[in-house]
């Protein structure tokens, strides 16, 4: 049975570490936490420890921190030669220390703490230094999703900077939607099919063929409309913009 550390307890540690508690050929051995009165509900008490120095020789080592701790974190993990691996999208492999084998698992989706997830469709993005380690953490994340990709660290930084805009703009979107909706006293749930059928239409189209709406038509009295209705000069520019942007394609 092979074993595993996590080093965090943020909102990717917090899935992993349910995720992996389920898997009939792995032990989830500790997990490094600053506060372990934050862990004690879902982990049992020896598997706590608040100190990285504390941490027992592991086959791998998951350091799920923010990204400015992720160097720091890896130079006071205490074994050698083991496998060592952060789950960022942006950073590099090269950033982990030389002592152990380094790599990464990055599982590409959105992560709260309240809202359970579905591993066996989250996108596992894997990069090591070397084959074997390959293999292994191949191993791991088959059994945890069925979407598995070995991915470089620029192909990564690539896919993180895209979900971005896929995902963190467009909530911002549906929070300036919201936001118009509760001033004109609208419920913004009427806006949840549209919503739905918008995300589920690219799953078969492309999404630029996919484009609808007044910009792609090129309705200059909708535009025009639409940009004197809004009085937040933020949000009339991120619409102006973003139509521009539309048409430019």
């Amino acid at each position: 049975m092979k074993t595993i550390n996590i080093i965090g307890l943020g909102n990717v540690a917090f899935h992993l570490i349910q995720k992996i508690n389920t898997l009939p050929n792995y032990k989830l051995q500790q997990v490094a936490v600053r506060n372990r009165e934050n862990a004690k509900d879902i982990l049992a008490s020896n598997q706590i420890v608040t100190q990285i120095s504390d941490l027992q020789t592991a086959d791998l080592t998951i350091i799920s921190v923010s990204d400015e701790a992720i160097k720091q974190v890896s130079e006071a993990i205490p074994y050698q030669n083991q496998l060592v691996v952060h789950t960022s999208g942006t950073t590099s492999m090269e950033i982990l220390r030389t002592h152990n084998r380094r790599g990464v698992f990055y599982p590409l989706q959105t992560f709260s703490k309240s809202r359970k997830v579905d591993f066996e469709n989250i996108p596992l993005c894997i990069e090591t230094t070397n084959e074997n380690d390959g293999e292994e953490l191949k191993t791991l994340a088959y059994q945890m999703s069925e979407k598995v990709f070995m991915i470089s660290s620029e192909q990564r930084k690539s896919l993180h900077v895209a979900a971005v805009f896929v995902s963190n703009f467009v909530n911002h979107m549906y929070s300036i939607g919201n936001e118009i909706c509760e001033e004109n006293e609208v419920p913004f749930e009427v806006l949840h099919p549209l919503i739905q059928e918008t995300a589920a239409k690219i799953k078969t189209l492309a999404p630029l063929k996919a484009q609808t709406g007044p910009a792609i038509r090129h309705d200059e009295i909708t535009l025009k409309t639409h940009q004197e209705f809004l009085k937040n000069e933020t949000y009339k520019n991120i619409y102006k913009t973003i139509t521009e942007s539309i048409q430019n394609v």
